[in-house]
């Protein structure tokens, strides 16, 4: 048995990486579960911590309404997994599972084990279950098997997770490089883009600490947030690098944005974070434009990050578009 569990764990996208020793571990501790039609795999407010494969049949996923009616929010099928949230935050469950026409269901970990043990004492196989996790999941939104709302509870979260910085709260580099593809659709409508960092970062790292160069990115991202209110995405790509994404914004507008965005950084009180009113952030900001510079979104963000370094290098506080540091080679 434990060598059936392990061949359908390898099927299974967070478990697919793992090494062999690693699968058997979790095999050891999972089951099978043959559940009829229309019966119950957990309900609304059960407390979690249990993954659920669909080995055969499938499953609803079902939200109770204020009016006491109830929603299917997702429909799953075989090689879907059910409660990878609630197994890793150990929260309770936030809707109920409810087989169609029955299903055959492997269970980590079986009733009555304590699998949190084994992964107490196997960091590594934690470890790599939550990123692999995490990973599949955000290309999982837009599968059309699992027909999930937006607005439900459990995918604003798992978003949160999966797309959020820990840090500034912004929208993360996962994000820009999974949202930005599907916007460049329509070469008649253009997308702008910025990526910015802070000339002199590394003084203020250098000179005051790193948790002072921690403070400085958090009120550079609530700044560039307000700043921005509804005119763009605005995220954080990597380190100290901010982003924004600008739908429907061409050549000059784009400019425009990160004129304004200069300025603002350029004034901005930092002084909480550097203990001193004399230290003002220079900012050198890439831009470049689909389908101007750019037929896809790998290549424009690529040819965007390469900019605030050529800025800095150039002198700082500047905007470049990827024709200036071209035509300057």
């Amino acid at each position: 048995m434990p060598r059936i569990i392990t061949e359908w764990l390898k099927k299974t996208e967070i478990f697919s990486s793992l090494h062999e020793k690693e699968l058997e571990l979790i095999a050891a501790y999972s089951e099978y579960l043959t559940l009829g039609s229309e019966q119950t795999v957990f309900d609304e407010g059960d407390q979690g911590g249990v993954l659920y494969i669909i080995v055969s049949g499938d499953v609803q996923i079902v939200k109770k309404n204020t009016d006491a009616g109830s929603t299917v929010i997702a429909e799953l099928v075989e090689g879907d997994i059910l409660g990878e949230l609630e197994f890793f935050i150990t929260s309770r469950f936030n809707a109920t599972a409810k087989t169609i026409n029955g299903a055959t269901l492997l269970r980590i970990p079986a009733e009555g084990s304590r699998f949190a043990d084994a992964l107490y004492e196997h960091p590594d196989v934690a470890a790599g279950m939550l990123y692999e996790f995490l990973k599949v999941f955000s290309s999982r939104l837009r599968k059309a098997n699992v027909l999930v709302r937006d607005n439900s509870a459990l995918v604003q979260e798992l978003k949160r997770q999966v797309y959020g910085d820990k840090l500034t709260g912004l929208y993360n580099k996962t994000y820009l490089e999974e949202t930005l593809p599907p916007l460049l659709k329509k070469r008649s409508e253009p997308v702008g883009l910025l990526l910015m960092k802070p000339d002199n970062f590394k003084m203020i790292n250098d000179t005051f600490g790193h948790e002072a160069g921690d403070d400085t990115l958090v009120l550079m991202a609530g700044a560039l947030n307000r700043f921005m209110a509804d005119r763009g995405t605005v995220l954080r790509y990597m380190g100290n690098e901010l982003g924004v994404i600008l739908p429907g914004k061409d050549r000059k507008a784009v400019y425009d944005e990160a004129r304004a965005i200069m300025k603002m950084f350029n004034t901005l009180d930092i002084s909480s974070a550097t203990k001193t009113n004399d230290i003002f952030l220079s900012m050198s900001i890439g831009a470049g434009v689909f389908p101007d510079h750019a037929d896809v979104a790998d290549e424009l963000i690529l040819k965007v990050h390469e900019l605030p370094l050529a800025g800095r290098a150039m002198g700082g506080n500047t905007i470049l578009f990827p024709e200036d540091v071209q035509n300057d080679r």
